[in-house]
């Protein structure tokens, strides 16, 4: 009976070893990749690794991002052990500027049919180019000499002089030019638009110059890991080329078309591919997909990473603490300003700031608090709201789409700081004008009673208060005086009657 059951066991166990599901993980990386996509995909592979899944899936829909971020992606992605492969899907997706770096990098690269990849120059670089026209209309642009354009040039002069085809030469044009068909010139268009002749990025300074050959080697040397068109790839970086995915497979660009995740394993399962230097295949049988979703500390970093919320954070940090030491002991403007300025200051060191704009945006704030306290007939004001103007506009160090402040949020938040400001200097300026409520200069011409003393020196009651007073008049304990001066803590006393 033992023997029995030890039999019963062992099957049951190559059973459920046979059987066993081959994890692969499904981690999408959708809109643009900053440093909570970073961070989010960085742990991801890193618990793909603890868990021993035998391979990962990188689901890409993305328009670019911001350079720090993709390089860890990339880095997590050429040291990971576990085989991976980003797809661009489903349909309508694309691998846009950092997200061909990605692509690049990866594994394995594929793409589903109706998907581009591409225009991956550095975005400071890839501004609209200026048209001739343009100049031709600018009053400032340097202009052709017009007896230039009166005097033909010498290739036109050559070719008038050059004595007219023959009659024979007239006959060949035409049927040489008969010899190309349609499909002829459809493949040679097609051909043209492949090798993705267009004009290059311009350069002007040596900065702009050292990016652009940063990442064009960059992208090449991960074109090269797994022996991809490094050509085309230093193209999409110095020219913006950009390829749809048939194009993309023509070129070497890719490895496989899949339209779906089914089809992407069916087509990698077998494949060599070379992990960490080591020549490695990937066997996958009974494949279980694992999609991957989003934790809590990916959706709080991708909320507080988001410009416009760190640029509210700063400012409701800063007016809050401001507020605190205005009324001591309130404690909630405090406590609130303080964790929104901490969670500003955590957002803002993951973000490409610019210390310039940040100098300028925390003057421009001190600089309208002065305009409250000294009054400068609104020259500190207005200088603090063009500071805290133009700190906005430059906070952000970079021109990639979707990490900048947004033009409205600053114009309304300047707005507001700007009339919060004013209506305070109001306020102040009409409280000065009003007459004096408080304060000794009050006491002049207040009736006082006598407590005791006088001729010479004693003592008076105004107003509840004790005070020292003189006068050469004999008052009786509970008389009435009228104060006439202040010296100093001695008051001058004299009848009331008195005319």
């Amino acid at each position: 009976m033992k023997r029995l059951l030890l039999c019963c066991w062992i099957v049951l166990l190559w059973f459920s070893h046979s059987v066993r599901a081959d994890d692969v993980w499904v981690i999408e990386i959708k809109g643009g990749i900053g440093p909570a996509i970073s961070d989010y995909v960085s742990r991801e592979i890193a618990l793909a690794q603890e868990e021993q899944a035998k391979f990962i899936v990188l689901k890409m829909d993305t328009p670019g991002g911001l350079d720090t971020s993709m390089r860890e992606i990339i880095q997590a992605i050429t040291i990971s052990p576990i085989p991976i492969a980003t797809w661009v899907g489903p349909a309508g997706s694309r691998a846009a500027s950092a997200g061909t770096y990605i692509l690049l990098a990866s594994h394995v690269a594929s793409m589903a049919p109706g998907t581009n990849l591409g225009a991956a120059t550095p975005v400071s670089l890839g501004g609209p180019q200026r048209d001739k026209d343009q100049d031709s209309n600018n009053p400032f642009a340097p202009k052709q000499d017009q007896s230039d354009k009166s005097r033909p040039s010498q290739q036109d002069s050559q070719q008038k002089s050059q004595p007219a085809p023959s009659s024979e030469d007239e006959s060949i044009a035409p049927s040489d030019q008969a010899k190309k068909t349609p499909d002829e010139d459809a493949k040679a268009d097609n051909t043209d638009n492949a090798s993705g002749e267009s004009e290059k990025i311009a350069a002007k300074t040596a900065m702009e110059k050292k990016v652009m050959n940063d990442a064009a080697a960059y992208i090449q040397s991960l074109a090269k890991l797994h022996g991809r068109n490094e050509v085309w790839a230093e193209k999409a970086v110095r020219e913006a080329a950009s390829l749809d995915a048939e194009s993309a497979l023509a070129e070497n660009v890719i490895d496989f078309i899949a339209p779906n995740l089914d089809q992407l394993i069916a087509q990698v399962n077998g494949r060599q591919v070379v992990v960490n230097g080591v020549q490695t295949e990937i066997a996958l049988s009974n494949v279980a997909y694992v999609e991957r979703q989003q934790d809590w500390r990916f959706k709080l970093l991708t909320v507080i990473t988001n410009p416009n919320v760190a640029y509210i954070l700063m400012l409701i940090g800063i007016y809050g603490l401001l507020l605190e030491f205005y009324n001591p002991g309130v404690g909630l403007p405090g406590v609130l300003g303080g964790i929104c300025l901490i969670l500003a200051m955590y957002s803002l060191q993951l973000l490409p700031v610019s210390y310039a704009g940040l100098g300028l945006l925390l003057l421009g704030i001190a600089l309208m608090i002065a305009e409250t306290f000294s009054p400068s007939f609104g020259i500190l004001g207005l200088g603090g709201i063009v500071a805290f103007v133009l700190g906005s506009v430059m906070l952000m160090d970079t021109e990639t789409p979707g990490f900048q402040i947004a033009v409205p949020l600053i114009v309304g938040l300047t707005v507001v700081s700007a009339l919060f400001f004013f209506v305070i200097i109001a306020l102040l300026l009409k409280v000065r004008r009003r007459p004096v409520t408080t304060g000794v200069q009050l006491i002049q011409g207040q009736i006082a009673t006598v407590i005791c003393g006088f001729p010479g020196e004693g003592k008076v009651m105004v107003d509840g208060e004790i005070w020292q007073a003189r006068s050469n008049m004999r008052y009786q304990q509970g008389d009435h005086v009228v104060v006439t001066n202040i010296s100093g803590l001695w008051l001058d006393v004299e009848s009331v009657n008195k005319e």
